[in-house]
């Protein structure tokens, strides 16, 4: 079901999708807590036949006001949204949903929250000490240090973060992957990591940057 009906209203919505972040339509849907055939009634024009819970709950996954929406997805919108906009009932019930995805906001962050702080307990613990005892004593070894961040990286970890390629690891050079920081470089060519890269899933958060071998 993951793929949408081609109508006048699809490329809006695919549009808006990917304005907001979204690669895919179950992705939105999670995110939204909107089942995906709510979206197939969007593209086929039915808004106004639409639950307004349901549409601001969208709106609110796409980053746009219930305004912007209806606008997108309504014969006249511009017009049909300032006027469905001034209902008492809609703002009454634009209100109540808004203060539950706040809630539920405040929620999920404090449920995040926690389980980080869990994870970094032993580094929240351990790292001021061995900060400050690294700065008594300069002839302190890093390595010794090293152990107190493998916290840091189980958390990195758990959020399915990973390095594209290890530091100091020989790489074939990819513009899309690799940033060059020195010297020149043709797609292919055999470069060395400097400075980590990363990656969460499918999605590319730093490329890692390289340079020729010395």
């Amino acid at each position: 079901m993951d793929r949408l009906p081609p109508t006048e209203y699809t490329p809006r919505l695919q549009r808006l999708m990917q304005q907001a972040g979204f690669s895919s339509l179950r992705e939105l849907s999670r995110a939204s807590g909107v089942g995906e055939l709510q979206f197939f009634r969007l593209c086929q024009g039915l808004a106004l036949q639409t639950r307004v819970e349901i549409l601001i709950k969208i709106a609110a996954a796409l980053q746009i006001s219930l305004a912007e929406l209806l606008a997108a997805f309504t014969p006249d919108g511009g017009e049909l949204a300032p006027q469905a906009d001034s209902s008492q009932e809609l703002r009454r019930e634009y209100r109540r949903v808004q203060a539950e995805l706040e809630q539920l906001r405040e929620s999920l962050a404090a449920e995040f929250q926690g389980a980080s702080l869990q994870t970094l307990e032993s580094w929240l613990l351990q790292w001021p000490t061995a900060a400050q005892k690294a700065r008594e004593n300069p002839q302190l070894a890093a390595k010794n240090l090293l152990p107190l961040l493998k916290p840091v990286e189980r958390l990195v970890q758990q959020w399915g973060v990973e390095i594209v390629a290890p530091v100091g690891s020989r790489v074939s050079y990819d513009p899309h992957l690799h940033q060059l920081i020195e010297g020149t470089a043709k797609p292919g060519d055999a470069v060395v990591v400097r400075y980590a890269g990363y990656r969460q899933g499918d999605r590319l958060l730093y490329r890692a940057k390289v340079g020729p071998e010395r």
